[in-house]
């Protein structure tokens, strides 16, 4: 069983708030992506990955 330690769960309310950002600003968001949320969120790289796998997956579940 993992247990989420308080910086996993920091990491994670980063990243929701990261994926509601970009769902709602998806047209106007400044391209490339990665680096834009990377500086508006503080991610790294791969968070910021996970962050437009998981806004496309909700747009399409949403189609």
């Amino acid at each position: 069983m993992s247990l989420m330690t308080g910086c996993d769960h920091e990491h994670s309310d980063v990243i929701e708030q990261a994926v509601e950002w970009y769902a709602a600003n998806y047209g106007a968001c400044e391209r490339p992506i990665v680096p834009t949320l990377q500086r508006r969120f503080g991610l790294t790289a791969h968070q910021a990955i996970v962050v437009i796998r998981e806004t496309t997956l909700r747009r399409a579940r949403a189609a």
